[in-house]
């Protein structure tokens, strides 16, 4: 015989993953960027939104405040200190301080050999991938230590810098260099209220990748199948994740590289 089903009470609806944040984003003009930018502001966050395309950040940021979202935007080059500290100074003028921060901007480049690469490529991936990721933090973490709550930074870093990538030797250093970072800021700032994660995506769709995969359609094939979810991410689906690390459901994770890759890196 059946015990009786107990009464049903209703679920309570949780709010948005980060009503009330004030969130800086990097790289925000596409990809992934204006990815989090959407999936953010739809989770409540008040947004600062950075990035060299300004025409671009300012049609993002027309459609999202159609949406009802508090944005503003600036043109920035995360190589830039000053540029970054301009940023921050944003959300801090703007809002009245700063909450969390999506390090998402980064630059690739096509896969070659390392002896056939020039200097310049290599001074560019770091530049932007490691000394953009530095001088967001080191800004970042400036007007956090301010907050009574702290703040949350999340690095955007790669399935590269978890493990090698043929052909992609600066990449894949720099985004090693992205996660070093991530554990070294998150072991230095905790007891401030300070937590920096990081992302690592796997393959995602996004203008550049598109492009790569139409000029190289074996490459594409070959990463599905070497992808036990067997496909491309969507760029909102990285977006989640650090919307989730940003927010304070995420209150005690610090010093992580999360892996949203389809299982990539578990083969």
């Amino acid at each position: 015989m059946f015990a009786p089903v107990a009464e049903c009470h209703p679920v309570t609806i949780k709010q948005g993953l980060l009503v009330g944040k004030i969130v800086l984003i990097t790289g925000a003009s596409s990809g992934i960027g204006a990815a989090a930018a959407r999936v953010f502001a739809a989770e409540g966050a008040s947004l600062v939104l950075a990035a060299r395309r300004e025409e671009r950040l300012a049609d993002l940021a027309s459609e999202l405040r159609g949406k009802g979202a508090q944005v503003v935007y600036t043109k920035m080059d995360v190589a830039l200190p000053d540029d970054v500290a301009r940023a921050v100074d944003l959300a801090v003028e703007t809002f009245g301080r700063l909450d969390s921060a999506f390090n998402n901007a980064g630059i690739g480049g096509d896969q070659n050999a390392m002896h056939l690469m020039d200097d310049s490529v290599y001074d560019s991936i770091m530049d932007t991938n490691v000394r953009g990721v530095w001088n967001c933090l080191r800004h970042e973490i400036r007007v956090m230590l301010n907050n009574p709550d702290g703040g949350s930074i999340v690095n955007n870093s790669s399935v590269g810098g978890l493990q090698s990538i043929p052909a992609a030797a600066p990449y894949v250093a720099s985004k090693h260099a992205v996660a070093g970072l991530t554990k070294a800021a998150a072991a230095e700032y905790a007891r401030h209220g300070i937590r920096v994660n990081s992302v690592a995506p796997g393959t995602t769709r996004s203008e550049n990748i598109n492009d790569w995969f139409e000029r190289n359609p074996e490459l594409e094939a070959q990463l599905h199948a070497a992808t036990p979810q067997g496909r491309t991410a969507r760029a909102e689906e990285i977006a989640e994740a650090a919307a989730w690390l940003c927010s304070d459901r995420a209150s005690f994770v610090t010093g992580v590289v999360v892996p949203v890759d389809g299982g990539f890196t578990t083969v």
